[in-house]
């Protein structure tokens, strides 16, 4: 079963280069996808147009069959439950103002009117968030900290647990171990691949480096200059027919 599929998409910052040029892809349930490459390729740009925060110049993004730039109101909030994401930078993506248990709650408080959670079974909110910190392997005690009082690594499990909070369909993890200790990020990869299988959900995994996109994703796709030239499953990645710019990355690798 296809999450989402994504068209021809093109996106243009300047007249005449193209950040995201004419690219497709497709997202399995259940999968991992690793989008690779260089700093400035278009694969955060890409993800920005899937996630909303831009618009595409171009092409089409399907959610359940049906393109989202023709969806009424109730189907973009159906789509925006379902299409969560974790980014780089911890600090940024929590409010310093609030303490780890409301930062936890919010995207539930958002959106509780159309859920039926599956996998989290709670007769308070408080009992919530506690699942929530468990299933991320943090303390209980966090939820009454501040984000100032946790590692970076504590932080990234906090934002995780708030994109799983509603079990989306899809999670977009935007460089999601590249501000973190390398202790930190081999922790981070590991619960990324537990909650998965638990879970059941897609990630979008985007990243420059390619051993922790094979380490989590199942198959990889990747770009160069804003062009998609390579998609294949991770077992095949030392074939003989890989593009040359990924048998690049595969010798860095």
């Amino acid at each position: 079963m296809t999450v989402i599929e994504i068209h021809n998409l093109k996106k243009s910052y300047n007249p005449g280069k193209l950040a995201v040029n004419d690219v497709s892809l497709s997202i399995q349930k259940g999968e991992s996808l690793g989008l690779v490459g260089e700093s400035g390729c278009g694969k955060s740009t890409l993800a920005h147009c899937l996630l909303g925060v831009e618009k595409m110049d171009a092409g089409s993004i399907v959610y359940n069959e049906e393109p989202i730039a023709h969806a009424n109101r109730k189907q973009l909030r159906n789509y925006r439950r379902n299409v969560q994401t974790v980014f780089q930078n911890p600090t940024a993506s929590l409010n310093p103002k609030l303490k780890i248990r409301d930062s936890l709650l919010d995207p539930y408080l958002q959106f509780k009117d159309d859920l039926q959670l599956k996998h989290f079974h709670f007769t308070s909110k408080q009992d919530f968030v506690q699942q929530l910190l468990e299933t991320v392997e943090l303390p209980k005690g966090l939820a009454d900290r501040y984000p100032h009082e946790l590692s970076g690594g504590q932080k990234q499990r906090v934002t995780i647990a708030r994109a799983i909070s509603i079990e989306p369909k899809l999670i977009v993890l935007d460089e999601p171990t590249a501000s973190l200790d390398v202790l930190s990020q081999g922790a981070i990869l590991e619960l990324l691949g537990s909650l998965q299988q638990t879970l059941g959900m897609s990630y979008l995994f985007i990243s420059h480096d390619l051993a922790a996109v094979y380490q989590l994703c199942q198959r990889i796709a990747v770009m160069k200059d804003g062009e998609l030239l390579d998609v294949f499953r991770k077992e095949e990645i030392y074939d003989s027919n890989r593009h040359d710019y990924t048998k690049e990355l595969i010798d860095i690798f």
